[in-house]
């Protein structure tokens, strides 16, 4: 199998961290992360569709992004970052797939210093992190701060955490003060991947 599209089959899945927020209610909320394969056709090359929410509000996530495939050397795996220009008309997309539809190439906005590059860290796993630079600004109270975002999947497991820094002295300004959110995979949604949907990996 194709490098690309094993840790594509690995990425694309259903993860909730039903299990820490229950045994730590006052520290952790009840997360799903859902990663969904776009049809070849939405970028004319490899894509994801991604979406989180609470689990108590499920058709009003709040985060979603469009993603876009490629190699990079020595075996990365990077996955770019877009904004939804509409991001209202696809939420609910893991349920109901039909809504990708919605997502028009032409309006979604480059997320310029975000992309996330994955490495293999043992068979069918892996560990990424945002791209080098602390280009990846997101305001957060009136301030704009860099982001660190980091990420370990593999077959059964997604553990996260993102965090905000002040880029003048590198302090740390917001994020997870308990530590990685870790789920468990719910269900697989790689079953749509083939090497076909790899074609214009590094066009």
């Amino acid at each position: 199998m194709h490098p690309s599209l094993e840790f594509a089959r690995t990425l694309c899945g259903h993860y909730s961290n039903r299990e820490q927020a229950q045994s730590d209610p006052s520290k952790f909320a009840h997360i799903n992360i859902f990663f969904l394969p776009l049809p070849w056709e939405v970028l004319e090359a490899p894509g994801f569709y991604s979406e989180q929410s609470y689990d108590h509000d499920p058709w009003r996530p709040y985060r979603q992004g469009v993603h876009r495939l490629r190699e990079g050397d020595g075996g990365i795996h990077i996955v770019e970052n877009f904004g939804l220009s509409q991001p209202e008309r696809v939420a609910g997309a893991p349920q109901h797939r039909a809504l990708l539809d919605a997502i028009q190439p032409d309006t979604l906005k480059p997320r310029c210093g975000c992309a996330m590059h994955f490495r293999s860290v043992g068979e069918g796993a892996y560990q990424g992190s945002v791209e080098p630079g602390k280009n990846c600004m997101v305001p957060r109270d009136g301030k704009l701060t860099y982001l660190v975002s980091e990420v370990n999947v593999d077959q059964n497991n997604w553990s996260s955490r993102d965090r905000g820094f002040d880029p003048n002295n590198d302090q740390p300004i917001w994020g997870s003060e308990h530590g990685l959110l870790q789920f468990s995979r719910i269900a697989s949604l790689a079953d749509q991947l083939s090497e076909d949907w790899l074609k214009g990996l590094n066009s």
